[in-house]
């Protein structure tokens, strides 16, 4: 995996979360905060856990190890959890804009909110809080498309076709 890799996949990731951000713009209040069966409820819920992995493999791929999780109850509303996701795209990409390939071969160390110690190849970790929004886009996306807000596809390679 190069720089150039990372960028494209971390360039997706912005895309899809557009378009699922967009989506739940169109969705009232009540859905934000509804529950559901997914594993982390509603539309509230799957985006918070979603922006929050995005916030603490960051900050461990700097080499800070947060002991606190993101809560839904912190975004009572769309509006603060978009504003946030927004503060944290630009760190992320900026974290990802100084990347060297000789850097995402390279071993981090962390800590688990849980408190074990791991060790990481970044490249790795990196694709994996992609990949782990692609799950927990397409449990928003499933909730979205109920609520009549379908977010349309989300797929790579429509975000390559635009490219």
């Amino acid at each position: 995996m190069n720089k150039q890799d990372i960028l494209t996949l971390y360039r997706y990731n912005q895309w899809a979360n557009a378009k699922i951000l967009n989506a739940a713009a169109n969705i009232t209040p009540e859905q934000y905060l509804a529950d559901a069966s997914f594993p982390h409820g509603g539309v509230r819920g799957t985006l918070v856990h979603t922006l929050f992995a995005e916030w603490i493999w960051r900050k461990r791929w700097e080499g800070i190890s947060p002991t606190v999780r993101l809560k839904p109850d912190e975004f009572p509303a769309l509006k603060s959890l978009r504003a946030r996701w927004e503060e944290e795209e630009k760190l992320l990409m900026r974290f990802v804009d100084s990347l060297t390939d000789e850097r995402l071969e390279s071993h981090f160390d962390y800590t688990s909110t849980e408190g074990t110690a791991y060790r990481r190849i970044l490249w790795q970790a990196m694709a994996h809080v992609v990949n782990h929004g692609t799950q927990h886009r397409s449990e928003a996306a499933a909730m979205l498309t109920d609520f009549g807000h379908s977010p349309g596809d989300v797929d790579m390679i429509y975000f390559l076709n635009e490219s």
